[in-house]
């Protein structure tokens, strides 16, 4: 039976910006569902600010449908009527409309028998409050827009459906019409009389409660059912915990952080959580007015996770406990980032400290044997040589950390497209890198003619040339580095293969995220920045709109690969990075 709920659901039920937000919101979302299922024994008035008693106790809903469908057959057995009908206002369509249960009608015209409030025998007496009996449908004037005619109504009775709220000494203090009452065609040819009035008035009362009671039932079902949807879908996880430490709520994204069984709302908190800092967040909740901030680890399959928990106790009006909410915010992902910021800060110092104790210590021996002319020329040259090279070391990682800083300020890489020798440009890079180590073996591995292709020649050389230092540093043991290049379709393949440590398994996707280093006894002592990879993955992806992954088994090697369109759309390319 549908009766025009009014759902007072708050706006806004996305994910709050904060816990404090979250909490607060929650606070007064379960301390609607309380009041609300408090007020059960008060019925819903569509008319007056305030709720009205019913003359009967709330039932639950099945048994108040019967109880309205028998009250509706008696209504048609004493009165003689052939149908009865109840309409009740919607204020949204400020109409009267038919609702079930229904007397000698089916659904269909009950569906369809609705009028506006404004017209007809039963706009006035939902108006006025009165009865009204007609003794011919068609000739009278005042039921000429009435839907009569869809039920092949020839006369009838319309009394008001009210709703009375009563003071302690039973007065009528306030009173709200909900809707109409209807008997039409009295059985045998007769009319209805003012008896049959007074009798539909007074069987009208008890009609009204019980459609108060299920409109009001109703309400809080449906309100209560927007709740949890809305806490359902928040991406935080929530546990809502009674005072006995049973799961009153748990949504989906708590069932998913602690593997727990969609049947966990009823069971205590241990038989689910199984985190005895949780227990002591509770009770530190309960026992204080302020909300607990703690960290929590949760082991998971593959590793930990790591949880912001806040906690608040959730009372109603009366300051009786409903319970503790917790809130359980993913932080594994923001303690990884400042782990490796920490690292990051370290190797950073390093990669500074080693190159400028070099560039210090090589010039103060130069500049100490200037006018005592100890060392040659020879000697000079490769002290100033070693001056050189760690100035540019410094120098690449300055342009790393900027070109990092451009990058997450949404700055793109300014590119220079221009049409590149392809095959020149491996030879090139090869070859520098070959005078870079005398511990591996570089290799060129060119699968039939590449073409030129269009692209960004420096930033190409930039992607080779740190693809194939990380080779090299990491394959401290020496070993066969190995540069593939093939012609793909529309896409050149790169790959720049070597004989090293490796890579774990769960280390493989992550490596081109900034700071992020593998930390183990093998490379401890190499040292980065853990920028390279994320600036090639930029300068592939972002520079060149093409794919870059990385294949790896520890102990063997690593192969990192490449795709670039071999002809790229200069004119969007650059649209696209301005």
């Amino acid at each position: 039976m549908s009766v025009g709920v009014t759902h007072v659901m708050a706006e806004g039920q996305g994910v709050p910006e904060s816990n404090e937000e979250l909490k607060a919101r929650l606070e007064n979302a379960l301390k609607r569902i309380s009041e609300l299922e408090g007020e059960r024994a008060q019925p819903a008035s569509n008319q007056a600010a305030s709720r009205p008693e019913p003359q009967m106790d709330m039932a639950p809903l099945s048994e108040a449908d019967a109880t309205l469908r028998r009250l509706v057959q008696r209504i048609a057995m004493i009165l003689q009527a052939e149908k009865i009908a109840i309409m009740f206002y919607d204020r949204e369509l400020g109409e009267l409309k038919g609702i079930p249960p229904a007397y000698g009608i089916d659904e269909e015209h009950l569906f369809h028998f609705r009028v506006r409030a404004t017209n007809g025998v039963s706009g006035q007496v939902f108006r006025e409050g009165t009865p009204i009996i007609f003794h011919d449908a068609i000739t009278d004037v005042r039921t000429q827009k009435d839907p009569f005619a869809l039920l092949h109504v020839s006369n009838g009775i319309t009394v008001p459906l009210l709703i009375e709220k009563r003071d302690e000494e039973n007065r009528i203090v306030d009173r709200a019409t909900i809707g109409v009452l209807h008997a039409f065609n009295k059985r045998h040819g007769e009319d209805f009389n003012d008896e049959d009035v007074r009798l539909l008035e007074r069987m009208a009362k008890n009609v009204g409660a019980i459609i108060a009671n299920l409109q009001l039932y109703r309400e809080v079902v449906e309100e209560r059912e927007e709740l949890l949807q809305t806490f359902e879908s928040l991406a935080a996880g929530l546990i809502l915990v009674s005072p006995e430490m049973r799961v009153s709520q748990m949504n989906s994204s708590a069932r998913a952080i602690f593997s727990a069984p969609a049947d966990a709302v009823g069971k205590t908190l241990g038989e689910i959580v199984q985190v005895k800092e949780l227990d002591e967040i509770i009770q530190a909740a309960l026992a204080s007015e302020e909300s607990p901030h703690r960290e929590i680890t949760v082991d998971v399959p593959g590793g930990e996770r790591f949880y912001q928990v806040q906690a608040a106790a959730v009372r109603n009006e009366d300051g009786r406990d409903l319970g503790v909410v917790c809130i359980f915010n993913d932080i594994t992902e923001i303690k990884q980032i400042d782990k490796m910021k920490s690292s990051f800060v370290a190797m950073a110092s390093h990669e500074l400290r080693t190159p400028l104790t070099a560039i210090k210590g090589f010039s103060s021996t130069l500049l100490e044997a200037v006018d005592m002319d100890i060392y040659g020329k020879d000697e000079q040259k490769e002290f100033l040589g070693i001056v050189v090279q760690e100035c540019d070391r410094l120098r690449r990682l300055i342009d790393d950390l900027l070109n990092t800083a451009r990058i997450e300020a949404g700055e793109s890489l300014k590119p220079n497209y221009s049409t590149v020798n392809l095959s020149q440009l491996l030879e090139k890079v090869v070859m520098i890198q070959k005078q870079a180590t005398h511990k591996h073996e570089i290799q060129l591995h060119v699968e039939g003619a590449i073409p030129n292709i269009v692209g960004d020649e420096d930033k190409l050389d930039q992607i080779l040339t740190n693809l194939l230092n990380n080779a090299i540093k990491y394959s401290p043991n020496g070993g066969i580095i190995t540069v593939h290049a093939r012609q793909d379709g529309d896409e050149i393949l790169m790959g720049v293969q070597d004989q090293g440590m490796g890579i774990p398994k769960d280390h493989v996707n992550k490596v081109f995220e900034k700071f992020h280093r593998v930390n183990n006894e093998d490379n401890r002592k190499i040292y980065g920045t853990g920028l390279g990879l994320y600036l090639v993955k930029h300068l592939v992806e972002g520079v060149h709109f093409g794919r870059i992954w990385c294949e790896s088994e520890v102990g063997v090697g690593s192969t990192f690969w490449f795709r670039v369109p071999a002809n790229l759309d200069i004119e969007k390319a650059k649209q696209i990075n301005d």
